[in-house]
């Protein structure tokens, strides 16, 4: 009998399978991925960090001014930043038009 996909440990899955190394995940630049990015309105930022917090792909960091930015070498494009920021300063913008 198979086990249940959860109990599966990495080492015991089939060949073509793909396996990463832990922490390999930088070496994956997600961005091209993209149709739009997050563009913050720096004005209207009030550096709560829920951006951040909520970033599936941890592509938001915070600058040394406190503002929240977007590394768009690993933001995929999926606008969580923009519906769970409390002040509404962040919208995505085409990516053929940025």
């Amino acid at each position: 009998m198979a086990k249940p996909i959860d109990k599966i440990k990495w080492q015991e899955l089939e060949d073509g399978a793909i396996v990463t190394e832990i922490g390999s995940a930088r070496e994956y630049h997600t961005g091209s991925w993209r149709s739009a990015r997050p563009v913050v309105n720096k004005d209207g930022c009030i550096k709560c960090g829920a951006c951040w917090l909520f970033c599936p792909d941890m592509a938001i960091s915070q600058s040394a001014s406190g503002h929240f930015e977007a590394d768009l070498t690993y933001c995929k494009g999926c606008g969580i930043c923009v519906r769970e920021c409390p002040a509404g300063c962040i919208s995505m913008v085409d990516e053929e038009e940025a």
